[in-house]
Order: C-alpha cells, then sequence, then structure tokens
C-alpha cells in the first residue's frame, strides 16, 4: 500500500507524519444510521499507512461504522485554527490485530494511561476495548 500523506521533506507532511506518531488523542467521525455525524475521541498507533484503533466491543458506533465505512480522523488544532490535519478513508474490523494487552506499540504509547486508569490493568482494558479497527486514510488536508 502506498501512502497518501505528503512527503514528509515538505512542512505540511513532516508535521502530519509527526502527528499520526506522537498524538496520544484523534478524533474519529462516523456517522450514525440518520447520517448525523457523530465525532468521538479515540487512541491509535500509527504504523506509516494505517491506524489501529481499539473499540469498546459495546459500543453503537460499530454498526454505524460497518454499515458506512468512509469516516474522518483528525488531531485538535493549536487554538488558533492552525496546526490543522485531516485524513478521510475507510474502516473495517481488523480481526488479525492483537488484542491491546498483546500488542506492544499500543502499550508503548497508553500502557501508562492504562494501568493508572479505572481498567487498573492491560488486561482488564482489552476485556472491554476488544474490537479491533484498521483505519486507512486515502486522502489528507490540513495547513
Amino acid at each position: 500500500m502506498t501512502t497518501v500523506l505528503p512527503d514528509s521533506t515538505s512542512e505540511f507532511g513532516a508535521r502530519a507524519e509527526r502527528r499520526l506518531e506522537a498524538e496520544p488523542v484523534a478524533w474519529l467521525t462516523a456517522v450514525d444510521g440518520a447520517g448525523t455525524p457523530q465525532p468521538a475521541p479515540v487512541w491509535f498507533v500509527w504504523d506509516g499507512e494505517s491506524a489501529l484503533i481499539y473499540s469498546d466491543h459495546r459500543a453503537k458506533r460499530l454498526q454505524h461504522l460497518r454499515a458506512n465505512p468512509r469516516v474522518a480522523l483528525h488531531f485538535d488544532g493549536d487554538g488558533k485554527g492552525g496546526d490543522i490535519v485531516v485524513l478521510t478513508g475507510e474502516i473495517t474490523d481488523a480481526p488479525d490485530a492483537p488484542d491491546p494487552a498483546h500488542n506492544p506499540g499500543y502499550l508503548a504509547k497508553y500502557g501508562d494511561w492504562i494501568t493508572n486508569g479505572p481498567w487498573g490493568s492491560a488486561e482488564e482494558f482489552a476485556r472491554t476495548y476488544s474490537a479491533a479497527l484498521r483505519f486507512r486514510p486515502n486522502r489528507v488536508r490540513g495547513h
């Protein structure tokens, strides 16, 4: 698969790449059955071409994502209308992904938040956030 990100030698490309690799929270926007956008903050790990996201297996959004996999993933701006990065693409189930408790990249990024949060352990977190999803962008924009 070829990345849709701008060349990392450009200012925007470097910024988009940096944010995908380092930002802890992104906003995933799907639409519900009535066509209403439903943004939700998500944790994710970026592999250079796609983002792996774990969802609560009971979340209503899973029905919406499966019915309409076209979504947007974006980051908060700088509070002044700048540092905008918006990716659009498709999201699918990722049954081949390890559960979060056995995903070294995910634990490196979120392990402290998980163990110091209400879950107490990666295994407890994985029991709830067991729906693995893969977001593949097909367009990126921003400034």
